[in-house]
């Protein structure tokens, strides 16, 4: 935030909690109430408890769909009509690479993901006519705050791409303002993969 004020722009922050429906919606409301209107919606926040099948707990379960899955779709519920009305607007949805492959100890993760990369398609349907763009980007291992704790996983994950290297946020980044961008005005309901080439193996 403050290098956005550094650089002479405006930028806010309202606080959230994503696990719960009545937080979303309000957050909602107050973006409206601060800027107006919202142009461009980005769904980026996710949770990503790693372990097997028969050790994920039930609260966990709760917890990453109504993370990944609950808040993105009540986000898009209460601000995509609204650009509907005014004729424009982009949501970018943030998914994963193992929304789109099997990967033992991901199954939660991946699946609540796919998800939402479904939901893109879904939105994309029912808000394209309206003028209002729904695409997502897929993220390959990225270097965040997030996926520190991960450590050499990250790195073995990167391994089975042919570009062999964990990537950057600011690369994540690049593909999202892409397709917020007016240069991305044909593009509707796609998945941008940015994960080093790993779909493509």
């Amino acid at each position: 935030m403050a290098a956005i004020r550094a650089a002479g722009g405006t930028a806010d922050f309202v606080r959230a909690d994503l696990d719960d429906v009545t937080s979303v919606r309000a957050l909602a409301k107050e973006a409206l109430a601060l800027g107006g209107h919202v142009d461009v919606l980005i769904n980026n926040a996710g949770v990503f408890p790693f372990a097997p099948t028969a050790e994920v707990q039930a609260e966990d379960f709760d917890s990453v769909f109504a993370v990944n899955v609950r808040a993105p779709f009540y986000l898009v519920a209460e601000l995509a009509p609204l650009m509907a009305e005014r004729g424009h607007g982009s949501i970018i949805n943030l998914t994963t690479m193992v929304a789109n492959y099997g990967q033992a100890g991901m199954a939660l993760y991946g699946s609540s993901k796919a998800a939402l990369q479904l939901l893109t398609k879904s939105w994309a349907a029912e808000f394209g006519p309206f003028g209002v763009r729904v695409n997502a980007v897929s993220p390959g291992p990225t270097h965040t705050e997030g996926t520190a704790e991960m450590g050499d996983a990250l790195g073995d994950l990167a391994a089975t791409g042919p570009l062999n290297r964990v990537g950057t946020a600011a690369e994540v980044a690049t593909g999202i303002v892409f397709l917020a961008s007016d240069a991305a005005a044909m593009i509707h309901g796609t998945t941008l993969p940015i994960d080093g080439g790993r779909l493509a193996v």
